[in-house]
């Protein structure tokens, strides 16, 4: 069987991605012409997931046949939740092309912690913890809206880096807006993404999002996740 590469891009399109494949040696065109042009008048493609497999033809078509009742009409866009598809997809046998900082194991866990993301309530969420290894206080205030996560103007920042944060996390951080004492000059967006992720990033270092992250109440966003979990087991 012919290998190949299956591409996931996100669109401007909130919950519509592209499902498409290509040639390791078209991927790099493929993509930008996508970036640039969009695809049925979609626009705003960004890509978000691409493994180069064995008998890529018959694992798109597979693809598309799963998801057939999220397709737009006869084009490659589907109405679905890529980080559903990004959690088959990470399962298959094959290598990484995008993000290439990261492996299939921790491309399908952050998939599966963004999918139980979902239920965290839109609102305003705060983090504070000291550093034991600089004696900072790191204080940050996040928007969630529909599952994206806004960092807040003001937020005072990790700076010192421990070991355990994610590759992704830190290429992040590369990007945000702070002045030389870790304090955030504007909004900055996160994207849709974990608690646990967003808190790599505020605190440069890894942590369990679910636990740091707190409400106007002061309790940590894991009651949302608990409170699914019981209703779960009470159905």
């Amino acid at each position: 069987m012919a290998k190949g590469v299956i591409y996931l891009m996100t669109t401007a399109v909130p919950g519509l991605i592209k499902i498409g494949k290509t040639t390791m040696s078209n991927y790099s065109k493929r993509m930008y012409f996508l970036e640039s042009n969009g695809y049925r008048n979609v626009v705003s493609m960004k890509r978000a997931f691409a493994i180069e497999v064995e008998g890529h033809d018959e694992k798109e078509i597979l693809l598309h046949t799963i998801f057939a009742k999220s397709r737009v009409a006869d084009t490659e866009l589907f109405a679905v939740d890529v980080n559903v598809v990004m959690q088959l997809l990470s399962s298959f046998e094959g290598n990484v092309v995008f993000p290439v900082s990261e492996s299939k194991q921790e491309i399908f866990a952050a998939a599966t912690e963004n999918i139980t993301s979902g239920i965290i309530p839109n609102g305003i969420y705060y983090f504070s913890r000291k550093k034991k290894s600089d004696n900072k206080t790191v204080a940050a205030k996040v928007k969630v809206v529909n599952g994206f996560w806004t960092l807040l103007k003001g937020s005072n920042l990790g700076i010192h880096e421990d070991i355990g944060g994610s590759n992704k996390s830190r290429e992040l951080r590369a990007q945000l807006p702070m002045d030389a004492q870790g304090i955030l000059l504007d909004d900055f967006s996160l994207g849709e993404c974990s608690p646990s992720f967003a808190g790599n990033v505020v605190l440069n270092q890894a942590c369990d999002g679910w636990m740091e992250w707190k409400n106007v109440d002061g309790k940590p966003i894991d009651i949302y996740r608990q409170s699914l979990l019981s209703s779960e087991i009470d159905s």
